[in-house]
């Protein structure tokens, strides 16, 4: 059911004239703006990211174990949906992985910045891709899926997202989320990147529940990595005027390899059922019922 973002009203027909307040959304840069005034700036992110990312993410280590990780866990959870939304896709890579694996499954990206959807759009051939402002998702009881990866922690207002999501999502289905842990691993990177913070697991876990969702698998993933991740983060701690955040995802040949052979590994042990208790980025999966 579609959500007026003007009125609040609710409404199941085609097109998106609300047949209340006669309001339609924006068109902007070629894409339906449910928030057109903060297609370009945010506090959260920085549009310009986005070109570096889109060339770097196909190749990095981190980005495409994610990505197999985020597969699976829809596989193992979430067999039979139907329908998926992706709040905060960016440049597409995760969403082209879903459309992949999931040839029948109806997908949804969502995005603030109509710059990254131009990015998604170049990866994307099914998806439907909309720029909207994550605290007010447009649509109600919609996806049997929605899922936002690394995007929490750069909203102040997240409790008010995850209660947007329980909206959105029909009955039974449920979220998928990944964010990045542990206060205690705050570093230049995060302030770069303009994370609002690094999440504990059980605060996670509080707000999730708290929107009306029960947690049905929580485990931490990039653990067998952790040491490297401290000491790299350590480095990190004082102000760097030099600091270039992209050196972490420009890492070429064997080691890329190596990396990538170690977090299969770790993937490997979470699909045996094992939480890892500790690591650099946490998963929660949960349900609407």
């Amino acid at each position: 059911m579609k959500v007026c973002v003007v009125c609040g009203n609710r409404f199941d027909q085609a097109g998106w004239e609300c047949p209340v307040c006669s309001s339609v959304p924006e068109q902007v840069d070629g894409y339906l703006a449910f928030a057109p005034d903060l297609t370009e700036t945010s506090p959260g992110f920085e549009a310009g990211f986005f070109e570096e990312l889109a060339s770097l993410e196909t190749k990095n280590f981190w980005f495409r174990s994610r990505n197999r990780l985020i597969i699976w866990t829809l596989k193992r959870y979430f067999s039979q949906a139907n329908s998926l939304l992706e709040i905060g896709c960016g440049t597409g890579y995760v969403l082209s992985g879903i459309e992949q694996a999931f040839p029948e499954l109806t997908t949804v990206g969502s995005e603030i910045f109509t710059r990254g959807l131009w990015f998604a759009s170049q990866r994307l051939s099914r998806a439907l891709l909309i720029q909207i402002d994550a605290c007010q998702i447009p649509f109600e009881d919609e996806f049997d899926v929605i899922g936002a990866f690394d995007v929490l922690e750069h909203i102040h207002q997240d409790t008010v997202v995850i209660s947007e999501m329980y909206r959105a999502t029909k009955m039974g289905g449920g979220i998928l989320l990944t964010v990045p842990q542990h206060p205690w691993l705050w570093s230049q990177a995060d302030d770069h990147t303009h994370h609002i913070r690094r999440y504990r697991a059980q605060e996670l876990k509080t707000k999730v529940e708290q929107a009306g969702f029960k947690v049905v698998r929580m485990t931490s993933f990039v653990s067998l990595l952790l040491p490297v991740m401290l000491l790299s983060r350590s480095q990190q701690r004082e102000h760097n005027s030099k600091y270039d955040a992209n050196s972490e995802l420009r890492i070429n040949g064997w080691m890329n390899a190596t990396l990538e052979s170690i977090l299969g590994m770790e993937r490997s042990l979470i699909q045996l059922g094992i939480c890892l208790p500790v690591g650099g980025s946490l998963l929660l999966i949960a349900k609407k019922i």
